[in-house]
């Protein structure tokens, strides 16, 4: 029987998740387009409010995975999107009222990342004690479809919200998704047992050599890294080269990436029976470096916006399956009482790039212009998966199941 039938919280989880992510998908389209449309933002100024986002994941991601490993996580996440839904729900108010400006934009975007850091690291540490073991690996699949899913419809009802509604007021949609997903958070009847782990002064050093002493952790985290700052570097700069360069209008840019972004639902679903049929590393090369390819193609979108479509799907695809692959590894392989650390330390190194690239995209597109900058930015998509290739996994069937050596808290 489906786990989404038989496990009751973790449909609750799920709902809340999806419908969130839904939201944020509008919002990813609605904030790039309310600095462009409403404030006549910069190509840099573009990339910075992307950044900005991204940023809290270098200066508070190691903290809250030693701070989520000491505390129970379900309060952390109603917290966290109580403070997401007064955030979003804000800025059509300062818009409304005539104060928005670039730098409230930023500081909204920046205090938003900061509670997404917050929400994911707790996140992903609390579905394993949701769900028994047997099941992470369905449980990861439907999350990680549904929540394409939801990208994909956001993306898609995004560019029709603003273009009705108006680039600001779209947030207001965004904003009423994190209180569905409270509703969601507080049905759920699993409560975790009380922490018996006091505050540590080593807890982050232990997630950081957790994380740098282990082959195959060190791998994923150094790939992960590497293509996030490819993929953002050229994420945070495309929706304004399809309306500058390709011409396109906002609803038009919101139907082709939500469009090209359904390549997420087929990489959460392939993702897991690639693995099943060809091992957990040769599905991992494939979805990391095999489909990502396709991202050259994108620059071609001003030729025609199948190339756009192409390219992103592609990538979408196998960026998706590969994070599915990921982690239900990553959550056999360590300890639960290590999980919060080693997400954290691995989301440190890996988000901590992405605000890296959404400012050389940005400065990239100031400075050559928006076609050569997505030429050389697309093409480290595909270049970020050498890191697999030139390490362990390229020799293995399969990743390994549990980690070699004892690890203690």
């Amino acid at each position: 029987m489906s786990l989404l039938r038989r496990h009751r919280d973790f449909r609750w989880l799920w709902i809340g998740e999806t419908v969130s992510r839904f939201g944020s998908a509008i919002s990813l389209v609605a904030l790039p387009l309310i600095a462009i449309s409403m404030l006549q933002a910069t190509t840099f100024q573009v990339g910075l409010l992307t950044a900005a986002g991204w940023a809290p994941w270098l200066l508070i991601g190691l903290p809250a995975g030693a701070w989520v490993d000491r505390v129970r996580r379900r309060p952390v996440l109603l917290g966290s999107s109580a403070a997401s839904f007064l955030l979003f729900a804000a800025l059509p108010f300062a818009a409304w009222t005539g104060v928005l400006t670039i730098g409230i934009l930023l500081v909204a975007a920046t205090l938003a990342g900061a509670a997404a850091v917050v929400f994911q690291t707790a996140y992903t540490a609390y579905l394993p004690t949701l769900v028994d073991p047997a099941d992470h690996a369905e449980g990861n699949a439907k999350l990680h479809g549904s929540a394409s899913a939801a990208q994909i419809a956001g993306l898609g009802c995004g560019g029709l919200v603003v273009q009705f509604a108006g680039p600001a007021n779209a947030l207001l949609v965004d904003a009423s998704t994190f209180l569905i997903a409270l509703a969601c958070l507080a049905a759920i009847q699993f409560r975790e047992r009380r922490t018996t782990l006091g505050r540590r002064a080593g807890a982050i050093r232990e997630g950081i050599e957790l994380v740098a002493k282990d082959v195959w952790l060190r791998t994923l985290t150094i790939f992960g890294a590497t293509a996030n700052l490819a993929l953002m570097g050229y994420q945070s700069i495309v929706v304004v080269f399809l309306v500058r360069e390709a011409g396109l209008s906002a609803g038009t840019v919101g139907a082709l990436v939500a469009a090209a972004t359904s390549g997420g639902v087929v990489g959460a679903f392939a993702g897991r029976r690639l693995a099943a049929r060809f091992g957990t590393a040769r599905a991992l090369l494939l979805c990391e470096l095999g489909l990502p390819t396709l991202a050259l193609l994108i620059p071609l979108s001003a030729v025609s916006p199948c190339f756009y479509l192409a390219g992103a799907f592609g990538v979408s695809l196998g960026v998706v399956g590969g994070n599915v692959v990921k982690a239900t590894f990553q959550q056999s392989y360590c300890p639960p009482q290590l999980l919060g650390r080693l997400m954290a330390t691995t989301s440190f190194v890996n988000y901590g790039t992405i605000p890296l690239g959404a400012l050389l995209g940005g400065t990239l597109g100031e400075a050559l212009g928006l076609g050569p900058a997505l030429w050389i930015t697309t093409a480290g998509v595909p270049l970020a998966g050498l890191v697999l290739l030139c390490s362990p996994v390229r020799r293995r069937r399969d990743l390994p199941d549990q980690m070699s050596r004892k690890v203690s808290i």
